[in-house]
C-alpha cells in the first residue's frame, strides 16, 4: 500500500488519532519515522507487554525511535508498518477483528500470534513470533478423526 494513502486513510478513519491519544496518555514522545509512520517512543503503560505495537499509523514503543529505526530492526519496523496497512483497510474494525484472531490463535496454540491472521499477514518472523507451534493436544486429536 502506498505510504501516503495509508497515512490519509488512517487519519480519516480515526485510528491514527487514537494512536496519538494513547501516546499522549502514556507520556510517549511522538517523532516522525519512515514512510509516513509516526513513532511514539517511551510508551509507559503496562499493557500490552510487547516492546512495540501499532495503532493506526503510530508505532508505540517502550524504547527510543532510534532503537526501532536501527538497521538491525528493519524487519520489526516492516512488521509494524504492515499492521498500519491493516488499520488503513479496516479502520476501527481492526480492534475486534484482531482480538478475535488472538482468541482463535490462543485456543489452538496458547500463543496469541502464531495462528493470528493479522500477525501472520504482517510476518511472524519479522515480528519476533515463532513460525509455528504445535496445536493443543485436544485440537490435534480432533484433526486425526
Amino acid at each position: 500500500m502506498r505510504h501516503r494513502t495509508r497515512s490519509v486513510l488512517t487519519a480519516i478513519n480515526g485510528t491514527t488519532g487514537a494512536g496519538l491519544l494513547l501516546a499522549l496518555l502514556s507520556g510517549a514522545r511522538v517523532r516522525r519515522g519512515r514512510d509516513g509512520i509516526l513513532i511514539a517512543e517511551g510508551y509507559r503503560l503496562r499493557v500490552p507487554p510487547n516492546s512495540c505495537f501499532t495503532v493506526g499509523s503510530v508505532i508505540l514503543t517502550r524504547r527510543t525511535a532510534e532503537w526501532l529505526l536501527a538497521e538491525e530492526r528493519a524487519a520489526l519496523l516492516a512488521h509494524e508498518s504492515r499492521h498500519a496497512n491493516q488499520y488503513a483497510v479496516l479502520g476501527p474494525l481492526f480492534w475486534p477483528a484482531y482480538w478475535l484472531a488472538c482468541g482463535w490463535s490462543i485456543s489452538l496454540t496458547r500463543s496469541y500470534g502464531v495462528r493470528n491472521f493479522f500477525e501472520r499477514h504482517a510476518g511472524l518472523k519479522d515480528g519476533g513470533y515463532p513460525e509455528d507451534l504445535p496445536l493443543r493436544p485436544w485440537i490435534a486429536r480432533l484433526k486425526r478423526r
